[in-house]
């Protein structure tokens, strides 16, 4: 079910998986990190996230959908889902550089 959730999330853009460490020596661990940014009990799903574009309710809104659509069939479908955004990547603040935009 983690690989399913990731995946979801993986789709949308905005996003990414919230995980302990993104250095040398994690990349050395010999499972997936980002399986840690999920925890799954019985009737409640929660998934750690990094913000990589604002704003955020339509990036959360878009997550939850995907997420629904992955647990949709299974034992899961009707658990309750947090998204908690732990931190948000300085690139997210920096304005697009949008083509056609007049220089001043």
């Amino acid at each position: 079910m983690t690989r399913s959730l990731l995946a979801a999330l993986g789709k949308v853009p905005g996003l990414r998986p919230a995980t302990p460490s993104t250095t040398h020596i994690g990349s050395r661990v010999p499972w997936n990190l980002d399986s840690l940014a999920v925890g799954i009990n019985h009737g409640f799903i929660e998934i750690r996230v990094v913000a990589l574009a604002l704003p955020l309710p339509p990036v959360l809104r878009e997550a939850e959908a995907a997420v629904h659509m992955a647990v949709r069939d299974t034992r899961w479908k009707d658990a309750r889902l947090r998204l908690v955004v732990t931190d948000i990547d300085a690139a997210a603040f920096t304005p697009l550089d949008h083509a056609g935009d007049a220089a001043a």
